[in-house]
């Protein structure tokens, strides 16, 4: 962990629980961009082996070898902390762009290229689905009225102009993570999505939203929990309304 790395190549920080039917076909696709990307796995100790998954990567792909980095956490701490601590990772070393996706190819690695591409001119990037030529692939109607219905509360109760505030493909520009205070982010789950591009909003960075189709995950179980992140999306986007009704230092 202690090694510099060429900070030119953009990092993707992927969390995992529980992946090791998605990472290492993840780690190829992405890793044979033309971007030339480092990856930043950080798991929070998978029952399954992802971790180890990970090492074994690193250590039979040389040429790959030094673009593998992995953050084992002791215990499942959620995905807002394991975001927060791969962002810390990624600034202390000086990356330039940091994208974040999820690990079970829900999200196409092929448009990473694309925020890359974005982050020339934007400080935040969104893969959104709710745009024209965006969309999901295998949800249930179910799913869809919940995930377009938080997004839309969201983006009223919060005042940010974005279609799509809980999707969880981003890029960042250095500039913009440096300025968002990590320390002061609450959410574990996926709210952190919502958090995340608020204060960005706040501090007047450039946001650019690109279309992206989202697909079921192709191995392993879903870890969202609808109850439990209803009631999370509505207690962080009432907290989010009153601090944009009076603002807090």
């Amino acid at each position: 962990m202690g090694e510099n790395p060429v900070t030119g190549r953009p990092l993707v920080v992927i969390p995992t629980y529980n992946e090791a039917g998605n990472i290492l076909g993840l780690l190829e696709e992405v890793l044979s961009l033309p971007e030339a990307f480092d990856v930043l796995v950080v798991d929070d100790a998978s029952p399954d082996a992802t971790a180890s998954l990970v090492k074994e990567a690193r250590q039979k792909q040389n040429k790959n070898g030094d673009h593998i980095h992995l953050i084992e956490r002791p215990e499942k701490l959620g995905l807002g902390s394991a975001y927060c601590e791969g962002f810390r990772w990624a600034l202390e070393r000086n990356y330039s762009i940091i994208c974040q996706m999820d690990a079970d190819f829900s999200h196409a690695p092929s448009d990473l290229s694309r925020l890359v591409k974005e982050l020339e001119s934007f400080d935040l990037v969104l893969g959104t689905r709710y745009m024209p030529d965006g969309g999901t692939i295998g949800w249930s109607w179910y799913r869809r009225v919940l995930s377009r219905g938080a997004s839309i509360f969201a983006k009223v109760l919060t005042g940010v102009p974005v279609r799509d505030l809980t999707g969880g493909f981003k890029g960042y520009r250095k500039e913009a993570l440096l300025v968002l205070d990590l320390s002061r982010i609450r959410s574990a789950g996926y709210t952190f999505q919502i958090e995340t591009t608020a204060y960005v909003h706040r501090k007047k960075f450039r946001i650019k939203e690109i279309p992206i189709l989202f697909r079921e995950r192709v191995s392993g179980k879903s870890k969202i929990s609808s109850v439990r992140t209803i009631v999370q999306t509505v207690w962080l986007v009432l907290r989010l309304f009153a601090e944009r009704i009076k603002p807090v230092g």
